[in-house]
């Protein structure tokens, strides 16, 4: 008789096969498409979920009440039980279709789906979310998201159909939205077939509002000229001119909120920097190594004692005559963050030479988060090609409703940092947005909270602040406030949170 552990095995040949088979697909319909004991099975052992009644997701055992299974499986789930349900008589509501085209990926707490068939009935969903399909019409031109194939407005025709609300309370996604039309000639056809006067004016008017002035005269004059009677109306509660218009939507979004974020530090950090000496600085940096390294890496969950990590500063360190530090992750990383350590001193005693923070930074976070990972690479652990560029595919943050963007996303947006970086005369800003940012775009597959830790800690004691130890104790508010800035764009408890260890 075969054991439970042959059972177990023989299941999860038959998920995996079931997975190889269909690419990324990470939902499962019905208990029969992997046979009734297999997927009874899998459930009790936790190696699947059920979302719904009839619908599983892949998981692992230990993770029940973690959200991450579920979050990363959202939008899979959404894409495949709406098909399911409805076929192709269904699409996301304009807002939230604006939501996709500014490159803003946040899991909404209630997803409003549109149908032809709708009930206007609400599934609850895992971890207080919910779906919600309404009976209404449909875009004359759905079209299929890239990334998730959800069915959404075409941006043209969402920002006609979104109400004026939308573009107080999601102005930062409108205005992304606004900036990435290529020209309104789509836009003046809707509007003129369906005689959209008032939309039109409204878009008119945010157009101009953030700089468009050319392509808010060419939408009137478009719908004039066959007859309609407009009347501009600016929908925003305050302009925000923009420059730059030939980027992707999410670089453009990242320039509208570093704007409106840079605000909010500068009105509450109070803190005034000291006049320092490079020796000074590196003095500080060395007696500060211990514990920022300590601390840095246990919020990354790695064990790591001050005795490893003062092993490792002094040199006692031989992964390639020591079996036991060759096959340790956590000596590794100790000894990984200690380079980039070094590393980023050089820079600092640069930047005293005359070269500039925000040069520092553009030059030299790559070579940062090289050194963290360096040691691994040596060890066999990590392919050194793994660690060139940025990441190419996609990436997930552990329990959190934000999905970092799409790989091919990344160069644009870590550029236009980069840009605004440069750009930034308060080495306060460029500290915290520049941390908070380098996590939202999340560039690499691994390593990004300590590369944004180096980040900000460059840039402030470069100005003459302290180096900022972020205290494992306080992970959780630490990253309570990082979310807080990426799914509701309100910067100010990381900045209170930053602001307290700097006090």
């Amino acid at each position: 008789m075969a054991t439970i552990q042959k059972k177990i095995a023989d299941s999860l040949q038959v998920l995996k096969n079931y997975q190889d088979a269909h690419g990324d697909n990470l939902v499962i319909r019905g208990a029969n498409t992997l046979g009734r004991t297999h997927t009874q099975r899998l459930l009790k052992s936790g190696y699947l979920q059920m979302v719904v009644k009839g619908w599983y997701i892949p998981s692992s055992p230990g993770s029940e009440g973690d959200s991450t299974v579920w979050y990363v499986s959202y939008w899979s789930f959404v894409t495949a039980y709406l098909n399911t349900k409805y076929g192709e008589a269904w699409c996301l509501s304009p807002e939230l279709s604006l939501d996709f085209h500014s490159g803003k990926s946040v899991i909404p707490q209630q997803l409003i789906v549109r149908s032809s068939l709708g009930a206007n009935n609400i599934l609850q969903l895992p971890f207080g979310t919910s779906l919600v399909v309404i009976k209404a019409a449909l875009p004359t031109g759905i079209m299929v998201e890239p990334r998730y194939s959800l069915r959404i407005y075409p941006m043209e025709q969402a920002l006609l159909m979104v109400g004026p609300n939308y573009y107080r309370t999601s102005a930062l996604e409108a205005r992304t939205c606004l900036a990435s039309l290529k020209d309104v000639s789509y836009l003046a056809s809707l509007a003129i077939d369906a005689g959209l006067t008032t939309r039109s004016g409204r878009v008119a008017g945010a157009l101009r509002s953030i700089g468009r002035a050319e392509m808010a005269d060419e939408l009137l004059h478009t719908m004039r000229r066959v007859g309609y009677t407009l009347v501009e109306a600016n929908p925003f509660d305050e302009d925000s001119t923009l420059t730059t218009f030939a980027e992707s939507p999410s670089a453009l979004r990242i320039r509208l909120l570093w704007t409106r974020m840079r605000h909010v530090v500068l009105d509450k950090m109070r803190i005034e920097a000291s006049p320092r000496d490079v020796a000074s600085v590196l003095a500080m940096m060395d007696a500060t190594y211990v514990k920022d390294s300590y601390n840095s890496l246990s919020i990354e969950g790695y064990k790591i004692t001050e005795a490893l990590l003062e092993r490792v500063r002094a040199g006692r360190w031989n992964p390639e005559h020591d079996d036991e530090d060759t096959e340790r992750r956590n000596t590794l990383a100790a000894r990984g963050y200690y380079q980039a350590y070094e590393l980023l001193k050089k820079g600092v005693s640069a930047c005293f030479a005359g070269q500039s923070a925000a040069q520092l930074y553009a030059k030299e976070h790559h070579e940062w988060h090289f050194q963290l990972f360096e040691p691994c690479v040596r060890a066999g652990i990590v392919k050194a090609s793994e660690l060139i560029g940025y990441r190419r595919s996609q990436v997930y943050i552990r329990n959190s409703m934000h999905t970092p963007m799409n790989s091919s996303e990344v160069l644009d947006a870590m550029g236009a940092l980069s840009d605004l970086m440069a750009n930034e005369a308060n080495a306060l800003v460029r500290a915290i947005l520049g941390h908070f940012f380098f996590v939202d775009i999340h560039p690499y597959m691994d390593g990004n909270g300590r590369t944004a830790r180096f980040v900000m800690n460059s840039q402030l004691v470069t100005a003459g602040f302290p180096w900022v130890v972020v205290p494992v104790a306080r992970r959780n508010e630490y990253i309570t406030a990082l979310e807080c800035a990426s799914v509701k764009e309100d910067i100010e408890p990381f900045v209170e949170f930053i602001s307290s260890l700097m006090c």
